[in-house]
């Protein structure tokens, strides 16, 4: 598919600048109060866009680091996030990546998520398997969701009562064998496809924070929805995902702990 192979080859040059900068001084600037974006975010993304624009001129881009008013939705589309976990890597705390899916008629069709450092590249083709360098990944089995690691995230509007996961966080710490957050989304739900982490819920997700993560969990075996227990979509802003063992029990308990605004 050559889709794929554009993402992984823009992801992995992507990933050389980000690798190149890790540990190292580099300007930040501040979209918000707590939220950062860096030169390296920048750099990262104009390399993919290039890359992608060169191979496919005509096709829609959505990345984090740009104009989103004109590429809501399209035909053809590509969801960027060139650096997710930006405060992780300003910080020099290893868990950050590349995420780059491919959407044709509103469909993920192949997704691929690129850390840098280990160096790991996950991917995903719609009916074709979900990948971590080259080896097949599938989620993990455990039936117990006392049994099960969590991971979730905490958004950067922690104010905004409608993104608002304390309660959710209070409550799993009771339920789940442990719980952690390490500050990027798209790496955790490759964790969950690869097994690593047996389940993940978060608030206040984006687009690009989830395409590829997405596709990855589906061929990987995963379930996934929305905290109103819907089938999930990219629009969606809160996610839940977990192997099918855990899966009802963990959107139970998150469903039962949220308190929508």
């Amino acid at each position: 598919m050559k889709e794929l192979k554009i993402a992984q080859s823009a992801a992995l040059a992507a990933g050389k600048i980000i690798k190149s900068y890790y540990g190292k001084k580099f300007t930040i600037r501040h979209k918000g109060e707590i939220n950062l974006v860096t030169e390296v975010d920048e750099k990262a993304q104009k390399t993919i866009l290039k890359i992608i624009q060169k191979a496919f001129p005509k096709d829609a881009i959505l990345a984090e680091e740009g104009d989103k008013s004109k590429t809501e939705a399209a035909p053809r589309r590509w969801i960027v996030d060139p650096l997710d976990g930006t405060t992780n890597f300003a910080h020099g705390y290893p868990m950050f990546c590349v995420s780059i899916g491919f959407e044709r008629d509103g469909k993920m069709e192949c997704g691929v998520i690129y850390d840098p450092l280990r160096p790991e590249m996950f991917h995903a083709v719609r009916g074709k398997g979900a990948f971590l360098n080259k080896k097949r990944i599938s989620v993990s089995k455990p039936t117990e969701l006392r049994k099960a690691l969590l991971v979730t995230g905490f958004p950067y509007d922690l104010d905004n009562p409608k993104y608002n996961n304390v309660p959710i966080f209070l409550h799993m710490l009771k339920k789940a064998q442990a719980i952690r957050r390490d500050g990027s989304a798209a790496l955790n739900l490759a964790y969950v496809a690869a097994g690593r982490f047996d389940g993940f819920w978060e608030l206040g997700l984006s687009p690009w924070d989830i395409a590829a993560g997405m596709l990855l969990i589906e061929e990987a075996g995963g379930t996934l929805s929305n905290f109103a227990k819907d089938k999930m979509q990219i629009t969606d802003h809160h996610l839940i995902a977990a192997g099918p063992g855990v899966f009802g029990e963990l959107q139970s308990h998150v469903h039962g702990s949220w308190i929508p605004a």
